[in-house]
Formats: structure tokens, C-alpha cells, sequence
């Protein structure tokens, strides 16, 4: 049936779909006229864009980006990677889908894979398809293993857009509609910057992580089934908590009886620098851990991989009608596989280095940039409109998103003030790309501060 067609059985005068590439104005009338206003886009004009090569990206008009969020942390290897791509290509013409009714070899070779790249003792997975339903998944085993209900999330933390998740979730920005979950509890969150107790590490004696135990002692029934946490915070703003945080927020869940669930979905496979999992850098190892993003690189893949005794609690019968797809299994198995050859995690600790003493650079000659903060190829801004008071400049903040595009750099945003910007780029990057950034990045906040200042 046609478009117009279409449009006459809806008796209504709006304007057929569009088939990109089409202009930018007929995917803009498009995107406006037919997907839910709920969903959110960058810049004041949102930017269609049609094509990606490496870490480029092209938009409707023609114009070339160099792409430096990445999908919010998901296109780890860069846009359309040749031997992902192949990957993706060699198993539509193979096997598509059988649900996980069936074992097939991609999903098993994945699940190998993770078990001997995961954290600690994590080697049973269990497949998804999102972020959010990894998540969900994790708590629910938690909660299987323990016999218990009640969990702990940190403040400014993000979790997902289901209910559960919102519940779980640290920001009411994201909180849709109340996103209260019976038995979570938000203790205070790592963010040094804007330390919720008026402190300063290291004198502070980790103050918020000890906050956990006041928490679980004042606010549940003291008998919890764990604690999620991102090892950095992603859409918090990419807080960073200082050494020994995780030691010790951790000892304290396990005093209650409860188990670390550690979300790498924005964190994971070398994101960080040195490791593949986050976590590492704090050495503890969780009892569960959940990973989507740049695992397919763009492809819809997730998975909560857990220890065998804790797997092992789920006892009855589940599916997942597409989590762990042939194909979807054959992305992520081709994405660990460039991800270790090429050692991408030492190359993030070696471009990150140098991308962060070029933030810092920046700071230096932008006094509106109060913070500095991040690992690897995993770093934020936190701006502000003067460093002594700290008050945040969201609008700023926005306003530069807008003209670093202009210049032809693509970054995120995030942070329950609006007021950081996030930094993500292809972990294969170089530190020429890093120079390149770094320079529109310089007058884009000239131009900004030109505007508002």
C-alpha cells in the first residue's frame, strides 16, 4: 500500500513518511509528526542524520561530524566497523532468529566469551536485549538468591526507563510519571565535586560510601538483597568516585547480606582505560554484572552475567523471545573480538591521558568549566557559573552542545543539573582525532561564552 494511500485510511491532510535520505526538513516533519513527543533530541533544530564511517558521522544536508559521544557510549568500535558489520551480514544469511527456546553457536560463543571477560567469578549470562531489562534481570536474581526485596541505588545514578528502573533510577528527571518501586533506597552517591556532605577527600573517610550503612540501618528492615551501582555514573555526568570508594560501599552491603550489582552497560569492554571492566580500577568484584551498549556497537544486545550460585537461584521458566539473536550474539562476539586484539583498553588509558590534559587545558582558559573529571576515553565537564559559589550553567551548557555541532563536534550531555557535557569517542581512536576535538571543542567555548557572557 502507498504512503498516500496510507494517509487516506488515516482521513487526515498530514504529509506522507519519509524515506531517508530524504531532506533534513522532511525527516524533522516526520520525526514531528509521527513518534511520541517524549522523545528527546539534541539542539534546538534536531539534526537528521543519514550516514557514519568510522568516528564520523554525516547529517541530511551533507555536513561531516566527528562524533565524540558515540551514541551515548555505544558505538565503542566507531560507526559501521567493517568486521562487526561482516559479522552482522554473515549470520542474516545464515540463521536470524529461533528465540532462546533453541541454543545456536553464536549465543553460546558469546556467553563463552563473557564468562572469561567478566569480573570475578560472573560466568552464566542470560541475554537481553537492552540496558534496562539487563538491569532488570540482575535485581530480580538478587532478589531470587537472597530471598529478600529491599535494594540499594545511589543518588544521580541511572538504571533505565522501566518502571523497576526508574524506581531505581537517582534523578527525577528520569522518573517519568513517579518510577516508584517498592524497597529501593537511594543512598548519597560519590560526586566530590559537589560532595553532599560539604566534605573533602581524602579527610572525608569516604563519607558517603559509609552513608550506605545508614541507609540500610534507618530506611529498610536491615535484611537488603544488594546494591546497584555504575562504577561511574553515566548519565549522572560521569561522576567518578575516588579510591576506596567501592571497598568499603561494598563490605557494607555484604555485612547486610546483600550482593553488588555492578552496571558496566556506559563502562564497559575498556571504556575506562587499562581494563575492560570498570570496576576493576577499584578492585572489588561483583556478584553480578550487566553489560549492553557498546557490546553490539550499536546492535540491540545485552546481558546479566552472574555468579553460578546466584544464577543458579532462578528456579522456573524464562525466555527471552530476542535476547541473545544469532545475529545480535554474532555483533558482540565480533565486537570482543577487535575489542582485545586491538587492545583497546590501553589504547583508551593512552588517548585518554591526552585527551584529558587537553580538558584540563581548556579549564584552565575557561573559567566557566568548574570540574574535570572521568577515566579512559570516559570524560565530562561539569560547567558552572562561577567556581567559587558552583552554582551550574545549564544554560551555557546547552548553548555550547549547539555550537560545538556548528563546528562540527558532536558531543552529549548529562548531569541532574544539565550543566556537564560528556566526552565519549570510538575507543580506537588516535590522539590526532583527540587534537582535532579538542580544538573545535576551544572555539566552541569561545563562541559560547561570546553569546552568554
Amino acid at each position: 500500500m502507498s504512503a498516500r494511500s496510507t494517509d487516506a485510511l488515516r482521513g487526515d491532510d498530514s504529509p506522507p513518511a519519509c524515506s531517508p535520505p530524504g531532506s533534513a526538513d522532511a525527516i524533522r516533519a516526520a520525526h514531528r509528526r509521527f513518534l511520541m513527543p517524549a522523545v528527546q533530541t539534541f539542539y534546538d533544530e534536531p539534526m537528521p542524520i543519514v550516514r557514519g564511517q568510522g568516528k564520523h558521522v554525516w547529517d541530511a544536508d551533507g555536513n561531516r561530524y566527528l562524533d565524540f559521544f558515540g551514541g551515548i557510549l555505544t558505538v565503542g568500535l566507531g560507526h559501521c566497523h567493517p568486521e562487526v558489520n561482516h559479522a552482522i551480514r554473515q549470520q542474516v544469511d545464515t540463521l536470524q532468529h529461533v528465540s532462546t527456546l533453541f541454543p545456536t553457536q553464536p549465543m553460546v560463543e558469546a556467553a563463552e566469551r563473557l564468562a572469561r571477560l567478566a569480573p570475578g567469578d560472573c560466568d552464566k549470562t542470560f541475554f537481553t536485549n537492552s540496558g534496562t531489562e539487563a538491569n532488570e534481570m540482575a535485581i530480580l536474581l538478587a532478589e531470587l538468591h537472597t530471598g529478600r526485596s529491599e535494594l540499594i541505588a545511589l543518588r544521580h545514578g541511572y538504571t533505565g526507563r522501566s518502571r523497576l528502573a526508574m524506581g531505581a533510577t537517582g534523578q527525577s528527571t528520569w522518573r517519568v510519571g513517579g518510577g516508584n518501586a517498592a524497597g529501593i533506597r537511594h543512598a548519597a552517591n560519590a560526586y566530590c565535586y559537589r560532595c553532599p556532605f560539604g566534605l573533602e577527600y581524602p579527610s572525608c573517610d569516604l563519607r558517603c560510601a559509609r552513608d550506605i550503612e545508614d541507609v540500610v540501618r534507618t530506611t529498610t528492615s536491615g535484611r537488603i538483597a544488594g546494591f546497584i551501582a555504575e562504577p561511574i555514573q553515566g548519565v549522572g555526568g560521569f561522576i567518578t568516585p575516588p579510591p576506596g570508594y567501592f571497598e568499603v560501599a561494598v563490605d557494607i552491603v555484604r555485612r547486610y547480606g546483600g550482593v553488588f550489582i555492578c552496571d558496566e552497560i556506559q563502562t564497559g569492554w575498556g571504556r575506562t582505560g587499562k581494563t575492560l571492566n570498570a570496576i576493576d580500577h577499584w578492585g572489588v568484584e561483583p556478584e553480578i554484572v550487566t553489560y549492553a551498549k557498546a557490546l553490539g556497537n550499536g546492535i540491540p544486545v545485552a546481558a546479566t552475567v552472574a555468579r553460578a550460585e546466584i544464577a543458579d537461584s532462578f528456579v522456573g521458566n524464562t525466555l527471552s523471545t530476542f535476547g541473545g539473536n544469532p545475529v545480535s550474539t554474532a555483533a558482540a562476539n565480533a565486537v570482543l573480538e577487535v575489542v582485545e586484539r586491538d587492545g583497546l583498553a590501553d589504547n583508551a588509558e593512552r588517548v585518554g591521558k591526552f585527551l584529558r590534559e587537553g580538558l584540563m587545558e581548556l579549564a584552565d582558559a575557561h573559567p566557566v568549566i568548574g570540574d574535570v573529571r572521568g577515566k579512559g576515553l570516559m570524560l565530562a565537564l561539569e560547567f558552572v557559573e562561577d567556581r567559587g559559589t558552583k552554582e551550574p550553567a545549564a544554560a551555557f551548557t546547552a548553548r555550547l552542545l549547539q555550537n560545538a555541532r556548528d563546528e562540527g563536534l558532536l558531543i552529549g550531555k548529562g548531569g541532574l543539573y544539565g550543566n556537564c557535557v560528556r566526552i565519549s569517542p570510538p575507543l580506537n581512536i588516535g590522539t590526532a582525532d583527540a587534537s582535532a576535538a579538542l580544538r573545535l571543542l576551544d572555539r566552541a567555548l569561545t563562541a559560547t561564552e561570546a553569546e552568554l557572557r
